[in-house]
């Protein structure tokens, strides 16, 4: 196994509902957990006061709020979780979102993540291939806006020749970059420039056996990365408490509905998607595809699908599972968002060791080790 952060440690996460999906009942929207500046705010710090070190702030074409404006609005009424800003590739132009980037980073003293996303751009129908091509590209123009003192770049989606003075970052010699995606042009794109390659809950088994393969692209080349999971929450004192709540999440389901909600995302029709759907497919007469792991969430939200689901020692020990195959960062969430970070804080949080994966990276570039980690 080779990953970056060979500790035995963790980030831990959470989600800041950026598209009016907070909700307490799956595939029921609930307008008073609409995405304001103000309910997002207290989501992402209600995740600050329970420990958690960032909160991923997904983008959507949805009502709600911009995850990169969110960002700099909110850096001023927090103090240390670091958002995970969610940015589709080639939709700003390169240069243009360098500069928004240089800017958060001084806004926020450096207190911020990317994750680089490539779903389609809104009313639009792209191939894999394409999308993620146009993302290596920008990734590239980011990466050498930060690194070198000239952008010197020319591919099939952009030609820039410019002085990279204004893409520095003040605080982040190079921004963390977390990717995901399961298409084989997907962990190439990751093997080449993502810090953290994310996943969406499947089997371990299955889990392993990419963690294995995105390894050994990136190694071919010469680089090493860390693993990430995104998973949702559901955590009581007991495991029948948490099972109980989950059935209350869908007691007010239906399943035509929650179908056409989910097909309003842009990635509802992505292979990652699909390989949760058949997944669930598979799973038990109760929804689990594994111990734990319920996938009924993907009924009504695409992309991560399942949810863990038990009590406090059971979810603690679920993570130090899969932290044995080489998971380091996590970002969870939960129906609400508000009331399952508490409980999440309360129930599993002071178990972990919590780390915050930036400050691994920077210990290293200041000792000058950086390939290997």
């Amino acid at each position: 196994m080779r990953i970056k952060t060979k500790e035995r440690v963790m980030e831990v996460s959470w989600f800041d509902d950026m598209s009016d999906g907070d909700t307490g009942y799956l595939g029921v929207r609930d307008a008073g957990r609409a995405s304001t500046f103000e309910h997002c705010l207290e989501i992402l710090q209600t995740a600050e006061r329970n420990g958690f070190k960032g909160a991923l702030l997904p983008t959507a074409y949805d009502t709600g709020l911009d995850p990169l404006a969110f960002a700099l609005a909110a850096q001023q009424y927090t103090k240390t979780i670091h958002p995970i800003v969610a940015l589709r590739m080639g939709e700003i132009y390169p240069t243009t979102l360098s500069r928004q980037i240089a800017t958060l980073d001084k806004v926020s003293n450096g207190r911020f993540i990317i994750n680089a996303i490539s779903s389609d751009y809104p009313g639009q129908k792209t191939s894999a291939g394409e999308r993620y091509a146009r993302t290596g590209e920008v990734l590239e123009i980011l990466i050498q806006g930060w690194e070198r003192d000239e952008i010197n770049f020319k591919g099939k989606y952009y030609n820039i020749q410019l002085d990279a003075a204004p893409a520095k970052c003040l605080y982040n010699k190079r921004p963390l970059i977390y990717f995901g995606g399961i298409s084989p042009e997907a962990k190439d794109i990751a093997a080449r420039y993502a810090d953290v390659y994310l996943m969406w809950p499947e089997t371990m088994a299955m889990m392993r056996d990419t963690i294995e393969e995105v390894s050994a692209l990136a190694a071919k080349y010469g680089r090493v990365i860390d693993f990430g999971l995104r998973i949702h929450m559901i955590v009581r004192p007991t495991e029948q408490e948490a099972r109980a709540y989950a059935g209350r999440l869908v007691s007010k389901l239906n399943d035509e509905e929650g179908l056409n909600m989910r097909a309003k995302h842009q990635d509802a029709a992505s292979y990652g998607v699909y390989r949760q759907d058949e997944l669930r497919k598979q799973a038990d007469a109760d929804g689990f595809i594994e111990p734990l792991v319920w996938s009924y969430v993907g009924k009504v939200f695409s992309g991560c699908g399942s949810a863990l689901v038990g009590s406090g020692t059971q979810v603690i020990e679920k993570l130090h599972d899969y932290m044995d195959i080489g998971f380091r960062a996590f970002i969870h969430s939960g129906f609400p968002l508000i009331e399952e970070a508490d409980y999440f804080g309360k129930l599993v949080m002071p178990h972990l060791p919590v780390i915050l994966l930036s400050e691994k990276y920077t210990e290293r570039e200041k000792a000058g080790s950086t390939s290997e980690g």
